[in-house]
C-alpha cells in the first residue's frame, strides 16, 4: 500500500473528532502516485487551493461545489515529484477570521489555530505528513505553533500562486506544514526555485527580537523563547537583540490596512452577486471597513512598506535569523476565535520567510515553540540552519519540562 492510500485510511479512521478534512479524494485517485523525491506522499491541500477534481469553496458557502478542472500550480509541482493529494483541509471562511469546524488535536476544546487550521491539525494528527497552507498575518504559524508542527512561509511571491483563490495580493503565501524540518526541506527543494543551502559550518548570528511593545506572553510562550536564546548561545550563537520597538506599531498598522483593502476588493464579486448574503458578519464588516480605506492612502501606505523593508533588510544584514515569538500563548480555550496573530504580522508584510518550531509543551500539555524568520529569499539558509539545530533546542525543552515553567 501506499503511503498516500495509507494516509487517505487514517483520515477517514480519525477524522471525527478532529475535522480537519472538507472532502477526501477517492481511493482510486489516491492509488496512482508518480515517481521523484516525495513518490507515493499523501498531502492536504488547504481549501483555498484548487485540487483536479475536488471543488475549492474557500470555507464559504458562497463558493460553488463544482470540481476544479486543473490543480494549482502548487499541487501540480508536488504530483510531478510524485506526491498526491488526499482531500482538501479546512480554512477559516475565506482564510479570514471565521473558523471552520477543526478542533485542536492536542486538546479538542482549544483552538487549533487558523486560517489554515485544517491542514494544521492534519500534520499534528498524523494523518498526512505533511499539508499545504497560505499565510495573510499569521495563517500558517499561529496554527503549527497551537497545533505542535513545523511551519514553513517562505518568501513572498516565490511560490506561485496560479489556482490559490487570492484575495490579499500582496501579502497572501502559500507555505506548507509538516512532522519535521527534513520534510519541510523536501517540500521546499520541490517548490521554491533554488538550491537547498550548504550545512552551515560556523555558529549562526541570531537577533532575538522579543516584540514586546506590541503584545504581552504567557509564561510558557515567555520561557520558550528566553530558553530558545540560551540553548542557541549554549551552541555558539552570537546573540544580538536590536531595537526595533519603535517601527512595530507602523508596521501593524499598514498590514492591518493594506490586508483590509485587498481583501474588500479581491472579495466585492461575491458581496454584489448573488450569494454575497452568505457571507459571516465579522466578513462584511471587514469588506466594509476595507472599501472605506482611500486609495490615496493605500498608496502612501505601500510607500511607506517599501521604505521600512529597505530598512530592515539592511539593518539585518549581517544576521543569519531572528527569533522572536511565534503566538502570545499556547492555544487559547475555545474555538470561536484563531487566537492572535500579533506576533505573525510584521513578517507577513516584509514578505520574509518564517518558520514555527515546536520545542516542547506548557504544563497543560499544549504545544510550544519559538518562531524563526530569515531576510528575504534566504529560504533554503533558514531551513538549514533549523535542521542543524532543532535538535538541540527540542532536545533541551524536552529533557527538562520545568524549563517552561514560571
Amino acid at each position: 500500500m501506499l503511503a498516500a492510500q495509507e494516509a487517505l485510511a487514517r483520515s477517514k479512521a480519525g477524522d471525527a473528532q478532529v475535522q480537519a478534512w472538507v472532502c477526501l479524494a477517492d481511493e482510486s485517485a489516491v492509488a496512482q502516485s508518480g515517481t521523484g523525491e516525495l513518490a507515493g506522499a499523501g498531502f492536504g491541500v488547504k481549501d483555498v487551493i484548487d485540487v483536479a477534481g475536488l471543488p475549492t469553496r474557500s470555507g464559504s458557502a458562497a463558493e460553488s461545489a463544482e470540481p476544479a478542472r486543473r490543480d494549482a500550480t502548487c499541487v501540480a509541482q508536488l504530483r510531478a515529484a510524485g506526491a498526491v493529494p488526499i482531500g482538501k483541509t479546512v480554512t477559516a471562511e475565506y482564510a479570514y477570521v471565521t473558523p471552520g469546524p477543526t478542533r485542536n488535536p492536542r486538546n479538542p476544546a482549544h483552538t487549533p489555530g487558523g486560517s489554515s487550521s485544517g491542514s494544521a491539525a492534519a500534520v499534528a494528527a498524523g494523518m498526512v505528513d505533511m499539508a499545504l497552507g497560505t499565510q495573510t498575518g499569521g495563517s500558517m504559524i499561529r496554527p503549527a505553533a497551537f497545533c505542535g508542527v513545523v511551519g514553513f512561509k517562505p518568501t513572498f511571491g516565490r511560490v506561485h500562486r496560479q489556482g490559490m483563490h487570492v484575495l490579499c495580493d500582496s501579502l497572501d503565501t502559500i507555505g506548507w506544514f509538516t512532522r519535521d524540518v527534513e520534510q519541510s526541506q523536501q517540500v521546499a527543494s520541490v517548490l521554491l526555485p533554488g538550491s537547498a543551502a550548504p550545512r552551515p559550518d560556523r555558529a549562526p548570528r541570531v537577533a532575538l527580537v522579543t516584540a514586546s511593545a506590541i503584545g504581552d506572553l504567557s509564561a510558557a510562550a515567555r520561557k520558550t523563547l528566553n530558553d530558545c536564546a540560551a540553548v542557541l548561545r549554549e551552541q555558539g550563537a552570537h546573540m544580538t537583540a536590536p531595537d526595533v520597538d519603535a517601527d512595530l506599531q507602523t508596521l501593524l498598522h499598514i498590514h492591518s490596512q493594506t490586508m483590509l483593502a485587498e481583501l474588500a476588493r479581491g472579495l466585492l464579486p461575491v458581496v454584489l452577486g448573488a450569494q454575497g448574503c452568505l457571507l459571516s458578519p465579522a466578513l462584511r464588516a471587514a469588506v466594509d471597513r476595507g472599501l472605506a480605506i482611500p486609495y490615496s492612502e493605500y498608496v502612501a501606505l505601500q510607500q511607506r512598506r517599501v521604505q521600512l523593508s529597505r530598512e530592515w533588510q539592511a539593518r539585518f544584514g549581517d544576521v543569519d535569523f531572528v527569533i522572536t515569538p511565534s503566538a502570545p500563548s499556547e492555544a487559547p480555550e475555545g474555538v470561536r476565535s484563531t487566537g492572535s496573530s500579533l506576533f505573525n504580522r510584521i513578517w507577513s508584510l516584509l514578505g520574509w520567510p518564517a518558520l514555527h518550531l515546536p520545542t516542547g509543551c506548557a504544563d497543560n500539555g499544549l504545544p510550544v515553540g519559538v518562531q524563526w524568520v530569515a531576510r528575504a529569499d534566504e529560504d533554503h539558509a533558514l531551513l538549514g540552519w533549523a535542521r542543524q539545530l532543532h535538535s538541540a533546542v527540542r532536545g533541551a525543552f524536552l529533557s527538562a519540562p520545568e524549563r517552561i515553567r514560571d
